[in-house]
């Protein structure tokens, strides 16, 4: 099995990352996938705290089992805190109840406090379980494991052609931003600046579907048919069967804590 984006040292954008392998990348991708899928599905339609925030330690346990990098974890989970920090001062007041306080007249409600801290603690959950099961693998190893659990062949292909290429239009990007740099633009809040910006985005526009189209002719001149056949099988073994019957019976217990 290939190395995985968070243990690969090379993360989607090209930067260098720091990671050891764990046990999470001998478990099938396809299980890893279908886990995640019903985790986040259990999770997000649970009405009580109790599984929640079950799901939410066992969320952190497969953090630490996966060996992420925490600094870098963490720093993704705050990005989407800050906007559930929103989530926890707008929900109060938009949500009847009993009054906790009131700001110029508006009352803030405890149930609408409750409720955003459900939500919020419903994200990190799903989040951090998508970094740990999802996130530590490859992208072809993802294509290849949503092609064989029959996702739309236009949906894999998506996927893979995008991760291909985010590197190529990121590069051709910073060559026409030293470009303007060598003729001394510089980058301030006017016309001719807004102008500028909006002349490099239409011109990255424009070589990028020259290039897809480049690329659509080199395919086709290779026999490429629209499809990509899956030459590779992928077996589930006793890793992937204790791993999948663990998680089964943790999410009946979640199911079950609902009623």
């Amino acid at each position: 099995m290939s190395q995985g984006l968070e243990h690969s040292l090379t993360s989607w954008s090209g930067q260098a990352l720091k990671h050891e392998a764990s046990w999470i990348d001998a478990v099938d991708a396809r299980v890893r996938i279908l886990c995640s899928a019903f985790f986040a599905l259990v999770v997000v339609s649970s009405p009580h705290f109790l599984p929640v925030l079950l799901g939410l330690f066992i969320a952190l346990f497969l953090v630490k089992i996966s060996r992420l990098n925490i600094k870098r974890a963490l720093r993704r989970v705050v990005a989407m805190d800050l906007f559930m920090l929103t989530l926890i001062c707008v929900l109060p007041f938009t949500t009847p109840g009993d009054a906790m306080f009131s700001v110029f007249g508006l009352s803030a409600s405890w149930q609408g406090l409750a409720h955003a801290l459900l939500i919020t603690f419903k994200a990190n959950a799903v989040l951090l379980v998508l970094f740990s099961l999802v996130a530590t693998m490859s992208a072809s190893t993802l294509g290849h494991a949503l092609a064989h659990l029959k996702v739309p062949d236009k949906l894999v292909h998506l996927l893979l052609f995008m991760v291909r290429y985010l590197d190529v239009i990121s590069d051709e990007y910073k060559k026409m931003r030293r470009a303007m740099q060598a003729r001394a633009f510089v980058m301030q809040t006017n016309r001719h600046t807004w102008k500028s910006m909006g002349y490099l985005f239409g011109m990255l526009l424009i070589r990028s579907i020259e290039r897809a189209e480049r690329i659509a002719n080199a395919m086709k001149c290779r026999g490429f048919c629209g499809r990509f056949y899956l030459n590779d099988e992928l077996k589930l073994n006793r890793i992937d069967r204790q791993f999948s019957a663990f998680f089964i019976c943790f999410l009946v217990l979640l199911i079950g804590l609902n009623f």
